[in-house]
């Protein structure tokens, strides 16, 4: 309910390096591997009890591989990427009860790609090929203020203003098209302690987005501006939450989405978990407005879902921990993705899935295993809906030998469907992975990663074309086996 509508699915906290030490910590990684690719990266972390900052830069690119069947002679080239990236997170504590911080994030590359279906060349009358690529430009700058009033009322504001700016272009004519979107926002939360028991998180939030591009749309913009509360309960017998979240979108209207959890402890090792929620996914401008029509649709609709799930928790030992839930998801105008990329919406469908995860250390080694089945269905059609396999298997290992760590990974992924109309399969696959790092001494480590170490062929997609001149049909390949190695640098000063 706290993080709005691109939350349907789920949130993922991810923490950026803060130093945790005082002084001065830098750090150097160069790495190399198949098919051209080069990793660099260097960064400097410090601070003192008051004040920690960490700057980073890094730049990535590779040769990359041809995912495509040929369909023109200049369908067959390697498709490159390049990304250069630099970072800034600082913070400092004024008081013990007022912190302020800012980050600074800017990422931008060139991304080549295939086009298996041509452009209409209007002089010629005929479909030619193409060379395209993608100049690209992520960035983002937000700042905050965290303030504790007092032992029961901690609040936090922040703003942040983010830009994504696309540049398509072809290396063998002058097309190109321009489509860039920019967000402000504004977030303030507040912690509130009542009792021993009780507290509660709420707030609001507000966001306005934008868009430029080279093709000209009726709606260029749109707010969201949302209020959201949530009750936390902890007792001896069972520990509650309660949520509600108020959206208002200037597109789509209001929407109302409710949570709660009930959580009950069967004994210190195990506990049971009941849990309702409610989700709204409003279409990004890039489903709505995108410049090539075959990849947008200005007609969608915000998809709605309605979650269910009980899960269980148990520490069966010290080195063995076991989760598993049962989940139902119902969705309304559920937006998927058709065979040419298109964002659709699917009047109704449903999710039914079972997961689990094991947690086991056995003879020095770290292991982890997962269990996916799912049956995603259209509920009008009740055809599978398309890419989305129905049963996924994965195995981590991992052992530390003194100063070298070894790992594997191993994933199989049951076979799917391309279509909404389930007539195009995609056949199930497995990969097996290996990594290993060597520590020469405290400053220096060597790594090394192999991905597909048996080399199998697969595909998570298929593309196709009516023009029965050209390959129908045909998988967009995968990389097959690749290889990492690296150095990375650590030292004292």
């Amino acid at each position: 309910m706290i993080y709005g509508s691109d939350a349907i699915g789920g949130v993922i906290q991810v923490f950026t390096r803060r130093n945790a030490e005082p002084g001065l910590q830098p750090r150097l990684k160069l790495g190399f591997g198949s098919n051209q690719t080069w990793e660099r990266s260097l960064g400097l972390s410090g601070g003192d009890e008051h004040t920690r900052f960490n700057l980073g830069a890094s730049l990535d690119e590779t040769a990359g591989i041809n995912s495509t069947h040929t369909s023109f002679p200049s369908d067959g080239d390697h498709d490159a990427y390049r990304n250069q990236s630099l970072s800034l997170n600082l913070s400092h504590a004024f008081t013990d009860e007022l912190e302020v911080g800012f980050n600074l994030l800017d990422s931008r590359g060139k991304s080549e790609y295939d086009n298996s279906f041509g452009r209409y060349d209007v002089a010629s009358g005929q479909t030619v090929g193409q060379k395209p690529y993608t100049d690209y430009t992520v960035s983002s700058a937000s700042g905050y203020v965290d303030t504790t009033f007092n032992q029961r009322w901690q609040s936090r504001l922040e703003l942040g203003h983010s830009e994504n700016r696309d540049t398509k272009r072809d290396t063998l004519s002058d097309d190109f098209s321009v489509f860039n979107t920019y967000r402000d926002s504004v977030n303030w939360q507040n912690d509130l302690t009542l009792d021993d028991q009780n507290s509660l998180i709420l707030g609001g939030d507000w966001y306005e987005d934008r868009f430029h591009g080279s093709t000209t749309f009726t709606e260029n913009s749109r707010w969201n501006r949302a209020a959201f509360v949530q009750h936390r309960f902890h007792g001896d017998g069972f520990s509650t939450e309660l949520g509600l979240r108020l959206d208002q979108n200037q597109q789509f209207g209001g929407q109302n989405s409710w949570s709660g959890t009930v959580t009950l402890p069967l004994n210190s090792n195990n506990d049971l978990l009941l849990s309702y929620s409610e989700g709204l996914r409003a279409p990004t401008f890039n489903d709505l407005y995108y410049p090539d029509i075959q990849y947008s649709n200005p007609n969608l609709q915000p998809e709605t879902s309605k979650s269910y799930e009980l899960q269980w928790r148990s520490q069966l030992s010290d080195s063995t921990r076991l989760e598993a839930s049962l989940y139902r998801t119902d969705l309304s105008d559920a937006i998927i993705l058709d065979r040419a990329g298109k964002p659709q919406n699917v009047a109704t469908a449903r999710i039914n899935g079972f997961e689990a995860a094991l947690k086991q250390e056995l003879f020095g080694w770290q292991g982890n295993l997962g269990l996916a089945l799912i049956d995603p269905r259209d509920r009008d059609s009740g055809h599978t809906l398309a890419r989305r396999a129905r049963r996924t298997l994965s195995l981590d290992l991992d052992r530390q030998f003194d100063k070298v760590s070894v790992g594997a990974s191993w994933q199989a992924i049951s076979s799917s469907y391309d279509d909404q109309d389930n007539t195009q399969q995609l056949g199930g696959y497995a990969l097996l992975g290996l990594r290993s790092r060597w520590a020469l001494s405290r400053e220096v480590a060597l790594s090394l990663k192999v991905d597909n170490l048996l080399d199998r062929a697969y595909a998570r997609a298929r593309y196709s074309y009516d023009d029965p001149a050209f390959l129908n049909n045909q998988d967009y390949r995968e990389e097959g086996r690749v290889w990492r190695v690296g150095v990375t640098w650590t030292p004292d000063i």
